[in-house]
């Protein structure tokens, strides 16, 4: 089944690259082929790339900023979206030509479109122990641990109550999370168990029906 419009479930996910130079590679890349591109926007804390994969699913590709050059106020990051420097960005390619993804790429967070902001927050800051860092009017929260600019991204942009996708349409199957231990792992099943969520497997279901594979690094 296509992906279905207005439901809850994958934004975009979003591959972190080392550096601008891969960056730069991955954008001309899309250039030469005339692959549609979505935007390329600066965040203050990265450039990013957005466009999306033949099935609609959304797709960022960015570069972090170093993180001594990301402005904190108290425990809230600052971010925004500004125009790039194209010109600049892509001359740090230096004429090499993009030849497939570096090996030193991650997966750097992940964008979710959820019902309810309020019962998302619930789950996420005081059932998995995020912290929010950044939040959009009543639109958008942008959690994270550790310090980084966001790990996950919750919009309610598709629309409050909107409803999951069909369960063979296209979009997010499940993600995982890795907690750095066994222990951290196991407070965070013990917290959702108080909020009413049931782990089975390792495996949760958030407010909005998106399906989150819970490990430790090392399992």
């Amino acid at each position: 089944m296509p992906k279905e419009p207005r439901r809850s479930g994958l934004y975009h996910y979003a591959i972190l690259v080392p550096d601008r130079k891969e960056l730069a590679k991955v954008i001309q890349h899309f250039i030469d082929i005339k692959y549609p591109l979505q935007g390329i926007s600066d965040h203050l804390v990265s450039e990013a790339l957005y466009l999306a994969d033949p099935d609609g699913n959304g797709i960022e590709i960015y570069v972090d900023r170093p993180s001594e050059d990301w402005e904190w106020i108290g425990e809230q990051i600052t971010m925004s979206t500004e125009q790039v420097n194209l010109r600049s960005l892509l001359s740090e390619a230096n004429g090499e030509r993009f030849t497939g993804l570096s090996s030193d790429t991650i997966m750097g967070h992940i964008h979710l479109h959820v019902s309810d902001l309020a019962k998302a927050a619930e789950f996420y800051i005081q059932g998995l122990g995020f912290k929010v860092v950044y939040q959009i009017s009543n639109q958008a929260l942008f959690i994270s641990t550790g310090g980084y600019h966001h790990h996950i991204g919750l919009n309610i942009w598709n629309g409050k109550g909107v409803q999951a996708p069909s369960r063979n349409s296209v979009g997010l199957k499940f993600y995982t999370i890795v907690f750095t231990d066994e222990i951290t792992r196991d407070s965070a099943i013990k917290n959702l168990a108080l909020l009413g969520y049931s782990v089975n497997e390792n495996t949760v279901v958030d407010p909005s029906e998106n399906h989150i594979l819970l490990k430790y690094q090392g399992l």
